[in-house]
């Protein structure tokens, strides 16, 4: 064994018995760490798995302040149930135990999606660690581990999408999306994308793994609650996302032109829509996902009708590494502070991550977040205009030896 394995493996093992030490004190201390938006998929995985509505504030309530937070008003797991098959391993052990499982779980999610996003838009496997440093660095990954939110897998589906599509493994292409429709309407414009590509270029099959893997989801959580989708109608007709104020253009219209008109929030999924239908026309000829989901997903969350919370916007990550990728290779050759030049979006980017941690650690609240999707596209907007413009740049002509 080579003296850099066998250092490697020592860390490995003190790493190891840090971690366990750390994981005694907090399972012996409910005080250190206590749960915050993870209780309410513990707590509706547990009344589900009881055969209860898991979309009752009068029974999440108890559930959640016996898991240890603090709160006067139950938290409520908005998602539709297919989204609960996700949820449900955690129903069946105590809260502390399974927050930590959520994390760690979390915590390889976040990993492996910032991988292979480094390595599919490009990325050098001996640099591997920077797409790990970019993933654990970007403030909503940060957001989704802090919070306990579900959001990381969100970000996974997509990545299982890409992994799939480059192998034209069309069925789990499919079954991969059943991951971001936990939160459809953040990506609203991947489905457009996936109805066209049908039609156009017979790619049926995504379609049909993607029907099917949701049909076996959706039933899936009736085995313990036959009623769970009329609880969760009666819940959202009782409590729609009305109430929420949520960082997105359609919150801010009706902040402007009164805040009863729920319809002025989907003013914005009508601007995608055409967005979409000129990107995916200009792009007719050379489509592929690898290259076009990153810009789709910032857009679409971009016009989001509502949702959109900080740790969301972990779904901007494939556009991220996406430019910093672009600005990196270009950076020794196309030097300068133009809009769109690599030293500009690069610092624009760290710009961007640093302003979400001062909010953060202000605590602002997330409405103040609504400019980062925007700032991420208009970015990304420059930099491939200007990489567009300086290819349209004949070369010199060759000097004669």
């Amino acid at each position: 064994m080579s003296s850099r394995n066998a250092l490697t493996l020592v860390a490995l093992a003190l790493t190891g018995a840090l971690l366990a030490g750390q994981i005694r004190q907090l399972l012996a201390d409910p005080t250190v760490w206590p749960p915050d938006d993870f209780v309410e998929y513990w707590a509706a995985a547990k009344l589900t798995l009881n055969g209860e509505n898991p979309f009752d504030p009068a029974l999440l309530l108890p559930l959640q302040q016996h898991a240890g937070r603090d709160t006067d008003e139950a938290i409520m797991m908005w998602n539709p149930p297919w989204a609960l098959p996700a949820v449900l391993p955690l129903g069946v052990i105590p809260a502390r135990e399974a927050q930590l499982l959520w994390l760690l779980v979390h915590l390889v999610t976040v990993g492996y999606c910032a991988d292979r996003l480094w390595l599919m838009l490009g990325g050098a496997r001996e640099s591997r660690w920077a797409g790990w440093a970019v993933g654990f660095l970007f403030m909503p990954a940060v957001f989704v581990l802090s919070s306990g939110q579900i959001s990381a897998f969100l970000l996974l589906g997509a990545v299982l999408f890409l992994e799939c599509e480059r192998r034209n493994w069309q069925y789990l292409a499919g079954a991969a999306t059943v991951l971001i429709a936990i939160k459809p309407h953040l990506a609203y414009l991947l489905w457009a994308g996936l109805a066209v590509d049908a039609v156009a270029r017979g790619r049926w099959r995504v379609l049909v793994g993607g029907a099917l893997t949701g049909i076996v989801c959706a039933l899936l959580p009736m085995l313990w609650n036959p009623q769970v989708w009329h609880q969760y109608a009666d819940a959202m007709g009782n409590r729609p996302p009305a109430q929420w104020l949520s960082p997105t253009l359609g919150t801010v219209l009706r902040l402007a032109f009164g805040f009863e008109h729920f319809r002025l929030q989907f003013v914005s999924v009508a601007l995608g829509a055409v967005w979409f239908t000129w990107y995916r026309r200009a792009h007719r000829a050379n489509w592929n996902w690898t290259e076009q989901l990153p810009i789709v997903l910032a857009v679409a969350f971009l016009t989001a009708p509502y949702g959109a919370w900080p740790f969301d916007m972990v779904l901007l990550l494939p556009a991220v590494v996406q430019l910093l990728l672009s600005a990196l290779a270009d950076l020794g050759t196309k030097p300068g502070w133009a809009p769109g030049a690599p030293r500009f979006t690069l610092a624009g980017l760290a710009a961007v991550n640093l302003a979400m941690l001062k909010l953060n650690l202000f605590q602002l609240g997330s409405f103040w977040f609504l400019w980062v999707s925007p700032a991420v596209v208009v970015l990304y907007a420059l930099h491939m205009r200007y990489e567009h413009a300086r290819a349209a740049v004949p070369a010199p002509p060759a000097v004669p030896a």
